[in-house]
């Protein structure tokens, strides 16, 4: 099971970096630094933007797919005879109906002892819903009415795409910035000896970009996971709005009993970790978690009026 995740995610990156390198080219990129003026800021947008915004939007792309490959989510059949599973189906599709809807999304199931589910997909019409085992075994139907409630609100209000977006964007100043600085001190560093300098530019000039592309993609990483946690707080009032506030409150009360006992989690792919239900990040990890605490939705929801 790990090996295939692992080749998928390399087969993805060779997958993104190949269709980039083939968009450049035919924009006739031909790099960023020049001999007579140091930085040519109109190439080093075209190849931020190329790099960050298609980066992200390839992912998107993609994402239903390596959700169905690396979480191992067998889609239902809609016309299934089987009981539970037509249940949950109609359950997911009665929700989508009241959230405005018109395209009913996949949905699925995926073999996990956590509770959890999610929702991913390149689009409102082309998403995909999938709940964990753990989840249906261990929750009640109201307590999971109250997910796939807010699971659907998620692509209701197109968290995919303008999470993908926002991303994109960070993505694209990230390595703006990081070449811009890294190129200014390059200069203030480097020795007055001509030869040292055309022997160590090209390494300094990777150091450093390196480095400070490290840095601003923490500081990046803090601003959309923020975005994220306003996205959640959105959803469960979605999920109030289209299953009940008493549903999806009894569902966040069974994440935190749950939470409370040592459980294993699974690795979930980064394309989809954003629209779980829950995550488990706390103390300074806070300022990186996807989700808010589930004392602070809980409350959220409490004081909820309509």
């Amino acid at each position: 099971m790990w090996f295939k995740r692992i080749f998928l995610f390399i087969l993805v990156n060779i997958l993104v970096m190949t269709t980039i390198s083939i968009v450049l080219s035919l924009l006739g990129f031909q790099g960023y630094l020049t001999q007579s003026y140091g930085i040519d800021y109109r190439s080093l947008a075209v190849l931020c933007l190329v790099w960050g915004m298609g980066g992200s939007f390839i992912s998107l792309l993609l994402s239903r797919f390596m959700a169905k490959r690396m979480m191992g989510v067998e889609v239902i059949d809609p016309s299934t005879r089987d009981p539970e599973l037509q249940n949950l189906v109609q359950m997911v599709y009665e929700l989508s109906r009241a959230s405005g809807l018109t395209t009913m999304p996949e949905v699925g199931v995926y073999d996990s002892p956590d509770l959890n589910a999610f929702a991913t997909g390149p689009s409102r019409s082309r998403a995909l819903v999938a709940v964990s085992t753990g989840l249906l075994s261990r929750m009640s139907k109201k307590e999971v009415e109250g997910v796939i409630g807010h699971e659907i609100s998620h692509v209701a209000n197109g968290d995919m795409v303008t999470l993908t977006l926002l991303q994109g964007v960070v993505n694209a100043f990230v390595m703006f910035l990081a070449r811009v600085m890294a190129f200014f001190v390059g200069q203030m560093l480097r020795g007055s000896n001509e030869r040292e300098e055309r022997n160590s530019s090209p390494w300094l000039q990777f150091i450093l970009v390196q480095v400070f592309q490290m840095v601003l993609m923490i500081l990046g990483s803090m601003v959309v996971a923020w975005f994220s946690r306003y996205r959640e707080f959105r959803a469960d009032s979605g999920s109030a709005k289209i299953a009940g506030k008493d549903k999806m409150i009894a569902a966040l009360k069974k994440l935190q009993m749950a939470y409370e006992q040592p459980f294993g989690e699974d690795a979930v792919p980064a394309q989809v970790q954003a629209f779980q239900i829950s995550s488990r990040k706390g103390g300074m990890l806070k300022l990186f978690a996807s989700h808010p605490p589930l004392q602070d939705r809980i409350e959220a929801l409490e004081n909820l009026r309509y």
